[in-house]
């Protein structure tokens, strides 16, 4: 079993919130003084708890009109404040704003309970408020917010049909496939949100117990935690929204350390209402941080005009558009596309073929980076993580290339690995990267993803089939992709016992490779 990473990285955070607040004083939202002024609320919510709350509606409303109304959670760990300058716009443009601090965090009451059947509550308790003392609309409601707002609006307009409409900004979808995906707990993560909260907020006993087994890697409660991840996860009650008809709008970055771009377009894909899918470069809540300072910002200009769609009947065309729309970490502007599976419309494999050892509990010096930094440089400056390829020790990574392409290939959506593995013990952890390698072998990092095994009889091979984190990244022509796979990755708690060694093989009637999806050209 790995030992846990529990590096508490809460310096992002405060900094962020210290920076919300001193701009909301500074006014930067140049088009505030539109608006009337800010109200500073509580409102009961679920059993009678306190949340802070503010208000802001369009200027001169004086309740002879009803105007559409939308309700903001916070961010995990973030103050009442983080939506002002945003809320401050779509009061101008004629919209009731409810930001209010989800329970457990900063001055509202409660204990944090990660999006748990209290929160849901406490969103409908927020929207029956907001009808008795302002002057929204019954008729036309919508949720929105970043992170965890954006998985309670989903959760909750699942719950309360009174929302018609949606935008969840880098939330997740299903809790579990995001920070224990194949497996694999995801700590780098895990221990953001737990720092987070620990110094922002008062965690419950359950979240506290979750997070230590989550930790200690307590396999006698994994399907407990898996149960109580389920319950708080959007996927689960797909069928509820799709039976509203609620116009979901879902925007995520392809870097999402904290929750992967999997998950959401899995869902995504099972929505039957209007919907909408944006993916671009960037790493959790930075490509619409801009906007939250009131500069200008694409994630919240389609934001504002998905609502203004779905909410006011405006016919601003956002509708007509390609609903899935990608922007590509090696540049460019935007791509539609008419669902997910067309994304990667062509598929290309890499056999992976020979048979291969490889030694575990070693980083053999290929890895996904560090959580936040490595996608936000990749955003800012198209930097990602780099490994040399020819000097990874072969001890400790196996590597696979494919041949020098003599054009430019497009990798739009989810690579996939299917191989064999036969392990020496019961237990194991891989990673596989999948890396453009230049002229010099110096490979720049496409994608990642972790896979653990339990229960399996040593030296008896196995299939294994990983899913990649999707990802939209351009092949230079004269260069060529190389999967590497290892055992040891800060980003996640690896489950290899001492001594312990992995062999890939490629059986005839069952060939090993990695499909990689491609643009159609």
């Amino acid at each position: 079993m790995g030992h846990p990473r529990k590096a508490l990285r809460t310096t992002t955070v405060g900094a962020v919130s210290a920076t919300l607040i001193a701009g909301s004083a500074l006014g930067l939202a140049p088009t505030a003084q539109a608006a009337d002024a800010v109200r500073f609320v509580d409102i009961a919510g679920d059993g009678g708890t306190v949340l802070k709350a503010n208000v802001i509606t369009p200027t001169g409303s004086d309740g002879s009109r009803r105007y559409p109304l939308l309700v903001l959670p916070t961010s995990w760990g973030l103050p009442q404040v983080e939506y002002l300058a945003q809320a401050q716009k779509l009061a101008n443009s004629g919209y009731v704003v409810v930001t209010y601090n989800v329970r457990g965090f900063w001055q509202s009451g409660g204990e944090i309970e990660v999006a748990g059947p209290p929160d849901t509550a406490d969103a409908s308790k927020v929207i029956d408020w907001a009808l008795a003392n302002t002057p929204a609309d019954a008729q036309r409601i919508g949720m929105a917010g970043v992170s965890y707002g954006a998985g309670i609006s989903l959760i909750a307009a699942a719950h309360d049909k009174r929302v018609k409409a949606v935008a969840a900004l880098s939330g997740w979808a299903d809790l579990i496939d995001s920070i224990y995906s194949g497996r694999t707990q995801h700590v780098e993560a895990a221990a953001v949100l737990d720092g987070a909260s620990l110094v922002t907020g008062r965690q419950s006993a359950e979240i506290r117990q979750i997070f230590d087994n989550f930790y200690a890697s307590n396999l006698s409660k994994e399907q407990e935690m898996i149960d109580w991840g389920k319950k708080r996860s959007a996927a689960t009650y797909v069928d509820q929204l799709n039976e509203n008809g609620t116009a979901v709008m879902m925007a995520n970055a392809w870097g999402d350390t904290v929750f992967s771009p999997n998950q959401n377009a899995d869902f995504y894909e099972k929505l039957t209402g209007p919907k909408r899918l944006e993916l671009r470069p960037g790493d959790h809540a930075t490509a619409e941080l801009t906007g939250l300072f009131g500069l200008p910002n694409d994630v919240w200009t389609d934001t504002g005009r998905w609502f203004d769609r779905y909410l006011k009947g405006a016919d601003n065309g956002i509708d007509r558009e390609q609903p899935v729309q990608l922007k590509s970490r090696s540049g460019g502007g935007y791509e539609g596309y008419p669902d997910w599976k067309s994304v990667g419309a062509t598929r290309k494999k890499i056999a992976l073929s020979g048979t291969t050892t490889i030694h575990t509990n070693v980083d053999s010096g290929a890895d996904g980076g560090i959580v936040f930094l490595s996608s936000i440089l990749d955003q800012i400056a198209q930097a990602p993580p780099v490994a040399s390829i020819p000097l990874l020790p072969r001890r400790w990574a196996a590597v696979w290339q494919s041949e020098r392409y003599s054009t430019a290939q497009q990798v739009r959506g989810t690579a996939k690995l299917h191989t064999t593995v036969t392990p020496t013990k019961e237990s194991g952890t891989l990673v596989a990267y999948l890396y453009d390698v230049g002229p010099l072998g110096l490979g720049k990092l496409v994608s990642n993803a972790p896979f653990t095994f339990h229960g399996q009889t040593p030296g008896k091979p196995f299939g294994v089939d990983l899913a990649l984190f999707s990802t939209a990244y351009d092949v230079p022509a004269g260069h060529r992709l190389a999967l590497v796979v290892d055992t040891v990755d800060p980003l996640y708690i690896e489950h290899n016992p001492s001594g312990a060694q992995l062999t890939f093989s490629s059986p005839a009637n069952d060939p090993s490779y990695v499909s990689i999806p491609l643009r159609e050209q």
